[in-house]
Order: C-alpha cells, then sequence, then structure tokens
C-alpha cells in the first residue's frame, strides 16, 4: 500500500474525439479563401470601373461622372489594399479602414455637391470626419495585436504583477 503512495500521480491523457486545433485551421483556410475570393471580384469590379471611366470621357465630357469614378476606384484601390492587409497578417488595419471611411464621405461630398446639402449634412460630415481624423491620430498609440502580442494578456499580466506586489508587502495597506 505504501508503494502505491510514493508513486506520482500522472494526469491521465484523454484523446479528444474533437480536435481544435485542425478545425480552426480548417475555418482559417475556409476563410482565407472566402477574402481571395473578395479580392478576385474587387479586382474584377475595378477593371469594368476603370472601362466605364475611360468611356465617360469620350465626348461630351461629363466632369461630374468623371470625378465620381475617379473617387470610387480610389476607395476600391483601399478596399483592396484592406483585403491585401488582412491576407498578409491576419488583422483588419484601422488606418486603412479609417482612410476608406474618409474618402468615401469625401467622395459622397463632392459628388453631391456642397451647395446641394443642407446644413445639417454638412455638420454631420464634418463631425463624422473630424472623429475619422482624431481616429488616426489615436491609432498611433492603439497597441498592436499582431506579431504575437495580445494586449489584453499583458494588461492581465501587469494586474497580476501589481496584485503580487500589493499581496507580498502588506505593510502598505495597514495604515488605513
Amino acid at each position: 500500500m505504501q508503494l502505491l503512495k510514493d508513486l506520482p500521480v500522472r494526469p491521465i491523457k484523454r484523446e479528444s474525439w474533437l480536435n481544435l486545433g485542425r478545425i480552426v485551421q480548417a475555418l482559417e483556410l475556409i476563410q482565407d479563401l472566402i477574402v481571395i475570393s473578395l479580392c478576385i471580384g474587387l479586382f474584377s469590379f475595378m477593371v469594368l470601373q476603370i472601362r466605364t471611366m475611360f468611356l465617360s470621357l469620350i465626348p461630351p465630357i461629363q466632369f461630374h461622372a468623371v470625378m465620381a469614378d475617379i473617387l470610387s476606384l480610389l476607395i476600391l484601390v483601399e478596399l483592396f489594399r484592406l483585403l491585401i492587409i488582412y491576407l498578409q497578417e491576419q488583422r483588419v488595419s484601422i488606418g486603412v479602414a479609417v482612410e476608406v471611411s474618409i474618402v468615401s464621405v469625401l467622395r459622397e461630398v463632392i459628388v453631391r455637391g456642397v451647395l446641394e446639402t443642407t446644413f445639417m449634412q454638412v455638420l454631420a460630415t464634418c463631425a463624422f470626419l473630424l472623429v475619422l481624423g482624431v481616429l488616426m491620430v489615436l491609432r498611433v498609440w492603439l497597441p498592436p495585436t499582431f506579431e504575437g502580442i495580445d494586449p489584453e494578456q499583458e494588461v492581465s499580466k501587469r494586474y497580476k504583477k501589481r496584485f503580487a506586489q500589493e499581496i507580498s508587502s502588506p505593510s502598505s495597506h495597514a495604515d488605513f
């Protein structure tokens, strides 16, 4: 009996019928295939948009339509860049997403014309652009969530470290 108590206890290794690692890899592959198909579709749409833009340059030239086509093409290029960054880094770039939003809002303002919009719409557009500008500035200080750095784990480590220091020095709390 004593011999059995002295033996180290090893946890029983269970074979899981559900291999989560393999399932996650398969889902990530499917997600990448969806993004690749979006890239191909977006690229095809850009080619069609360029064709439309060149056809609108045939006289009589409609400046408004040409400007709208050029700005739409810039938005599509930024969206394509956003998808490429996602494929490379497996994350959505906040900076590129904000840039796409800014270009989209400015396109609508230019196409519709500032003089044809109401005062409240101009004010709302200005406020929205201001918020997007603040986001562009703030993204510099946002912690990166790629390259193996998880901000939540970093914050958790800091709190655990602080908590361990507080426990190890109880004399600092005894004054209260």
